[in-house]
């Protein structure tokens, strides 16, 4: 067992897109051309084990995660070893690779013992294997997204599917379940596009302790395996279906919410790659037009996402400073000037599509992969910029929501967030689109066990997070009621790799096939080798014990004032829209009044 030192990223990681961003003001004066590096998300002292951070540096619980021991194989046949070292001691098993996007604690394998271990597969990202007669690659579990598709693009070639975020490994984006945006062919969730996975799993001592299962559609087990949060094993390889080279052909139409609810469906249908990004607050919806043309139309063009570039970390931090003396002061116009900042900036450089070096108008057409995902904060280098999430500069810090609804169903929560719009003030909702409002996305059903048995709309929303857990923010109660229409009365299904923890309440009781995976997990795992009580709190949806202050960061709906903050003016109250709702709303008057939509101070 190799000793602990620092690796790169989070192998349980997943599609992040959802979004945020800036002052554009300020971002248009500044030439970013230099990034500070993302760090390695397990740090070590050299003496007492390791931690292990998500990018954002902070779990949903704000506790660290400790492992006494990390492993970096660089073969298939080394991750073996891994894994039967680990069944052999009776430890529990988790596995990281160099990036870190998934914000639950779903890769923790720390126990109160300290019997664990944690794998990453940072050195196992060199297996690249086309098959270009056959229209696949087979890809190690650890490479990174943009590498297989720069690999890919260079044989003429291209992946359909991919989340917009690129700084994952194939083996994390697989097991949460990322995808993109299509309800076109197999669709956007890039696990539909495998046609072959390679599983490490726990072993009797006659076969070594562990063995490797090489599954392909027709094996019983491959539906559980497609999407399993690492709870079945260890991927080792997978095998990915290709398509002959393509370019996109891309537009935004910034237009009003009028009838949103009722465009949403020919929109998916209508466009291959479509996507809608809405802006509750300035009653604006933003359409995006995306169709593959052929590699001989004209266009050089690519999508590096605003969101996702190198910025000033002078920027990021004083976008955060900005916002936190804005929600203590309760200021709600102050954050409505930054979201129209933000938005008027979108709008001017169509959200970081550009022609060549810039942006010079619609349509941007540009090679597959150089339009399917973006992340260009990754790979610069200097001091004086980074991503602006990034937790060692003090920038942007905040949750991210993403529900997932059964496409019909769509329309009702749409219905319902313009409903407690209006009867809030949409001045309330400046919060979320100083971000990214609400991204809206299309995934088709999948054979997957964990994975979407319906058409499905997508939606993500960012928002602000306060410093410390004991501080409430100004406007929780407006998001804690969207999360919970989402979630409770239009019954929408959580990302794997994203969400609060109260977003996965009761969730195995909204997948028809849930128990099938489990039926799959005690087969292959018997032991809970690579269970957790971190992972097992999000899987099977299990509310911990409530205390004082839960529901501030969504660790439990509150029932009572002092899961809140009383001491602060914020009490437990109804929704405004969806009764049902329990929120901690800012009532400073008392304890039973004031329960009326707040307005700007």
């Amino acid at each position: 067992m190799q000793k602990p030192k620092s690796s790169s990223r989070l192998f349980r990681n997943s599609t992040m897109y959802s979004s945020w961003w800036l002052l554009g003001a300020i971002h248009l004066l500044v030439s970013v051309v230099a990034a500070m590096l993302p760090q390695s998300p397990i740090q070590c002292n050299g003496t007492g084990g390791c931690n292990l951070f998500n990018s954002y540096g902070v779990w949903n619980d704000r506790k660290n995660c400790h492992v006494p021991n990390v492993t970096y194989p660089r073969t298939e046949n080394e991750l073996l070893r891994a894994v039967a070292y680990a069944n052999q001691n009776k430890l529990k098993l988790k596995v990281v690779s160099q990036f870190s996007h998934t914000i639950p604690k779903l890769a923790c394998p720390a126990t109160s013992t300290g019997n664990s271990l944690l794998i990453s597969t940072s050195s196992y990202d060199s297996g690249i294997e086309i098959d270009a007669a056959n229209l696949a690659v087979t890809v190690d579990g650890g490479v990174g997204l943009r590498k297989l598709i720069d690999t890919v693009e260079a044989a003429g070639l291209s992946l359909v599917a991919a989340p917009y975020w690129e700084g994952v490994s194939i083996g994390g984006l697989i097991s949460t379940g990322s995808h993109g945006s299509s309800w076109w062919g197999k669709g956007g969730s890039v696990h539909d596009h495998i046609v072959g996975l390679s599983l490490i799993v726990p072993a009797k001592q006659s076969e070594g302790y562990a063995k490797i299962l090489r599954l392909e559609p027709k094996d019983q087990l491959f539906n559980a395996a497609k999407v399993s949060m690492g709870l079945l094993g260890v991927i080792s390889k997978v095998k990915l279906l290709l398509e002959k080279g393509f370019k996109r052909s891309v537009s935004y139409d910034f237009t009003d919410d009028d009838q949103i609810e009722d465009k949403y469906m020919d929109h998916g249908k209508k466009y291959e790659f479509a996507d809608i990004t809405w802006y509750p607050s300035k009653h604006t919806a933003a359409y995006r037009y995306d169709n593959r043309v052929p590699l001989n139309v004209s266009g050089d063009g690519v999508y590096d996402f605003l969101g996702f570039q190198a910025n000033p970390i002078l920027v990021s931090k004083s976008v955060r400073a900005s916002e936190k003396v804005m929600d203590n002061g309760h200021n709600l116009s102050g954050k409505c000037i930054l979201a129209s900042s933000f938005l008027g900036y979108k709008k001017l450089v169509a959200n970081g599509l550009k022609n060549g070096l810039i942006f010079t108008g619609y349509p941007v057409i540009g090679n597959q992969g150089k339009m399917q995902t973006s992340g260009s904060c990754l790979y610069s280098t200097g001091k004086d910029s980074s991503c602006a999430w990034d937790p060692r500069i003090n920038g942007l810090f905040f949750y991210e929501t993403t529900a997932i609804f059964p496409a019909p169903k769509f329309r009702d929560f749409i219905l319902d967030v313009k409903k407690l719009r209006d009867l809030v003030k949409p001045e309330n909702f400046c919060g979320v689109d100083i971000y990214n409002g609400f991204l809206i996305r299309f995934i088709k059903a999948s054979e997957a066990y964990l994975g979407q048995p319906e058409e499905s709309v997508v939606v993500d929303f960012n928002y602000y997070r306060a410093d410390d857990a004991s501080t409430p923010r100004f406007d929780q109660d407006v998001w804690e009621e969207v999360e919970q229409l989402a979630f409770f009365k239009h019954g929408a299904k959580p990302h794997w790799a994203k969400n609060r923890n109260m977003a996965f309440l009761n969730v195995q009781s909204k997948y028809s096939k849930f128990n099938k995976f489990v039926g799959v997990k005690r087969q292959l795992d018997p032991q809970n080798m690579f269970s957790s009580e971190w992972s097992d709190e999000i899987v099977f949806g299990k509310e911990g014990a409530k205390s004082d202050g839960c529901g501030l960061e969504g660790m439990c709906i509150c029932s009572e004032d002092r899961h809140c903050s009383p001491g602060k003016g914020y009490f437990c109250k109804p929704g405004v829209v969806y009764e049902e709702a329990r929120v901690c709303r800012y009532s400073p008057s008392s304890n039973v009044e004031s329960d009326s939509p707040k307005t700007d101070l």
